[in-house]
């Protein structure tokens, strides 16, 4: 299988060319350097590379320079110069095919998840929850599937914590201790997220592995690019989304062993943000996942300036190695050139610690895998151009590639099914209803004995009370009782006489 160019040595008098061995691609790499070394361009060449051996590239965009992989590169006398000086064989400009991706949906198709898939973890770290605020979320989570509420979005949750809050001694009995004060600075965090434009990362249809792992109908692997210029401004978010992304990868994808070349490959740019600040279950999980990873067939190359960036026990993970210049300028720097140089193989003709600091534009120290998993010594290489833009593209030509993605009729159209939300209100609504049907039979009842006692009071006015009625039956009757006496006695006396 024809294997990725990275570049030509300029250590040795030979000048052989450096390659990437397909089959080791899923055994990981870093991509390191100052700002302005050239990482991008290299970023783009491996990416350029995966794609042109059916290999699927996710990548995120931070500067917005990495669109360039969809569209041709423009040749030029200094282009052509590097091209026969490392001796690249028919380079013809041309692009990649590529998807856009925007967690915003301004920039490439929308990327969403549900809240349930994105898990209590992942969404207290992105919240920035406390130990015992992020407690009350994992409540929060048990809670809805022994009730058996879906999380889709924000609402969801917002509704689960509003139940919580309403039967918070119910739930502190049976899970937990809950606090009104924990929920409150939940909600504001929500409110925080919605404010910063998290809230649209949250819903469906959520993002299909599949639809990241394409190819084309001639062979070509579909790079993914994910506008990340605005959403790294928001580091939690960022590092916590492409976490979120590594880890699904990790549970859902089946194993696989060691391929010809790797069924995806994801590229980790501004790797720092993903371990700062992180805590000690996080790393573990992050270490777990690259050191596993490799097995479903995926390579994770992480990008970042210095190669301590990233923990020492994830950086022994990592096989395939493009070190730019550092710049040993600062203690800071000095430390960053000696860790570096000492995670290379060693070369007799190169001293690292010296090049390191010396490394123009566009050159680096490489170090990849080679027959049987060994890493070759480190060189000194002049990197090869990719065959796309070095730069960004147009909003014209993005529009262009985005009328004519796979996904787009798919991805562009929010859902919003019933889920916890939903259901709780509805639930209210029927409570309420319920609640309100004996108020409203009271008041038919008394509009009822209002009705009769009117008509009572007509009658009583008209013929008296039945007290008094029965008063006069009895009085007539004692009157009639008196004559029928009378008339008898006058007639005894009568007839006695």
């Amino acid at each position: 299988m024809e294997s990725i160019l990275v570049g030509k040595a300029i250590t040795t008098a030979d000048g052989a060319q450096v390659h990437l061995l397909p089959r080791y691609g899923n055994r990981h790499g870093l991509v390191a350097g100052a700002t302005g070394t050239g990482k991008t361009v290299t970023l783009m060449t491996l990416a350029e590379g995966f794609s042109r051996i059916g290999v699927p590239v996710f990548l995120a965009d931070v500067k917005g320079d990495v669109s360039g992989l969809a569209m041709p590169g423009t040749l030029n006398d200094k282009l052509q110069q590097r091209i026969e000086q490392i001796g690249v064989d028919g380079y013809t400009p041309e692009g990649s095919p590529t998807i856009f991706w925007d967690l915003y949906g301004k920039l490439g198709h929308p990327v969403r998840t549900t809240v349930s898939e994105m898990g209590p973890t992942l969404l207290a770290r992105i919240l920035e929850l406390n130990d015992t605020q992020a407690g009350v979320l994992d409540i929060v989570f048990k809670l809805a599937d022994d009730r058996g509420l879906l999380l889709l979005d924000l609402a969801d949750l917002r509704a689960l914590l509003n139940l919580v809050v309403e039967e918070r001694k119910t739930v502190s009995t049976e899970y937990g201790l809950v606090s009104p004060q924990s929920v409150g600075a939940i909600q504001r965090a929500l409110l925080r997220l919605d404010q910063e434009g998290g809230d649209r990362f949250f819903g469906e249809p959520a993002l299909e592995l599949a639809d990241l792992m394409r190819t084309t109908t001639n062979g070509r692997g579909v790079v993914g690019i994910l506008a990340a210029d605005q959403l790294i401004l928001k580091p939690r978010l960022y590092s916590s989304f492409l976490l979120w992304l590594l880890s699904e990868l990790f549970e859902n994808l089946p194993e696989v062993g060691d391929l010809d070349k790797p069924k995806l490959v994801f590229i980790f740019d501004e790797a720092h943000l993903l371990f700062d600040d992180a805590p000690g279950s996080l790393q573990q999980r992050i270490e777990q996942v690259v050191r596993l990873i490799r097995s479903k067939g995926v390579g994770v190359y992480f990008c970042s300036q210095f190669p301590d960036d990233v923990p020492s026990n994830i950086l022994g993970q990592l096989g395939n190695r493009v070190q730019h210049a550092l710049r040993a300028f600062t203690p800071r720097d000095q430390k960053a050139v000696k860790t570096a140089a000492e995670t290379f193989v060693s070369n007799p003709n190169l001293d690292v610690v010296q090049t390191l600091s010396k490394l123009g534009t566009g050159e680096a120290l490489v170090s990849t895998l080679q027959d049987k998993g060994v890493p070759m010594p480190v060189e000194h290489t002049l990197v090869a151009p990719p065959r796309c833009r070095m730069g960004s593209i147009t909003e014209a030509e993005r529009a262009q590639v985005r009328a004519g993605s796979p996904v787009g009729a798919k991805y562009d159209t929010a859902v919003n099914r019933e889920s916890a939300a939903e259901l709780l209100a509805k639930r209210a609504e029927a409570a309420t209803a319920q609640a309100g049907a004996p108020a409203a039979k009271g008041a038919k009842d008394a509009a009822q004995n209002e009705e009769g006692g009117m008509g009572q009071a007509v009658n009583e006015w008209l013929f008296g009370t039945k007290r008094r009625q029965g008063v006069v039956q009895a009085a007539g009757k004692q009157a009639a009782r008196t004559i029928t006496n009378r008339i008898v006695r006058g007639i005894l006396g009568g007839i006695l006489k």
